[in-house]
């Protein structure tokens, strides 16, 4: 299996008392499916992986593989700090007829290189599925997937690719370089580089932005795939802006008020996180009217 194109980490929307909104998620799918992304990817950073219990994450796969109903492929994060859980949770993504899954590296501990690919090994061992590697140090406490290993790690049979975060495409690059073209996909995962990594080589981008202007991601893709370099240019100058203005707010609660503002709520995100301010929504709204998404 290829992976490429745009995959959005798809939010999970949330009632304003925090619950699963299994209807809003059903909706923002077939929005970000209209916009004609590659793929949808749940329980990712974007998704709150992190904030939702068990049951709910497994509600929220089996909704999104049984709303989607064979449109496009759909991909769970199953990321989690110990490989056991992992294992479970990758088991449950199967079951539930995952396309593939995405493994993020654990974010309290910080295992060195060897632990980090015998925990990926293991997980790959636990499935019959596509298993893609997630680099996001930023989030893990500094945590990276170095290029070595990411190179070992792609002689597993179904560990099919990396989505690398790191912002850093000097490290993207020394990905592609170590890893076997054709069999390995690197998906960038920091949407101000998604042509840049194009450039280098890079097979697509999973883009938190994509949920709010999917058209601008995807556009970026099909310009640079068309050949068409000048508006592929063009869409992500635009883009630059909506991505920057994450650091608006607490992990990525940007996300969800600027699809408030551009009325497709999600709503709320988990508690300890609060929602913006009139200042925070200020600045927010003029960054999208900039993007022509107002």
């Amino acid at each position: 299996m290829r992976l490429r194109g745009i995959i959005p980490p798809v939010v999970t929307p949330l009632t304003a008392d925090q619950e699963l909104d299994l209807p809003g998620l059903r909706t923002h799918i077939d929005y970000v499916l209209a916009k004609g992304v590659d793929g949808v990817f749940v329980l990712g950073t974007t998704g709150e992986f992190y904030a939702l219990d068990e049951t709910e994450k497994q509600t929220v796969v089996a909704e999104a593989i049984r709303h989607v109903g064979g449109r496009s492929p759909v991909y769970a994060g199953t990321g989690a700090e110990t490989t056991r859980e992992v294992v479970r949770l990758t088991r449950m993504a199967q079951k539930e007829g995952a396309a593939g899954v995405s493994v993020i590296t654990p974010y309290f501990i910080k295992p060195n290189q060897n632990e980090l690919f015998d925990h990926f090994r293991r997980i790959a061992e636990s499935t019959s599925l596509p298993v893609v590697l997630y680099n996001n140090p930023a989030t893990c406490g500094g945590l990276s997937i170095e290029p070595e290993t990411v190179a070992r790690l792609a002689e597993v049979p179904n560990i099919v690719g990396i989505k690398d975060s790191s912002g850093d495409l000097q490290n993207t690059i020394e990905i592609i370089r170590q890893t076997p073209r054709g069999k390995f996909s690197v998906l960038n995962g920091r949407d101000t580089l998604i042509l840049a990594a194009l450039q280098a080589g890079a097979d697509g981008a999973i883009p938190a932005s994509c949920n709010i202007a999917p058209e601008l991601c995807v556009g970026i893709y099909r310009s640079f795939v068309g050949g068409d370099i000048e508006s592929a240019m063009a869409f992500q100058s635009r883009l630059h802006g909506v991505r920057m203005a994450m650091s608006l707010g607490t992990g990525n609660s940007a996300v969800k008020e600027a699809m408030t503002l551009l009325g497709r709520s999600a709503g709320p995100m988990r508690s300890p996180v609060l929602p913006f301010g009139d200042a925070q929504k200020a600045k927010l709204k003029a960054i999208l009217e900039k993007a022509g998404l107002i």
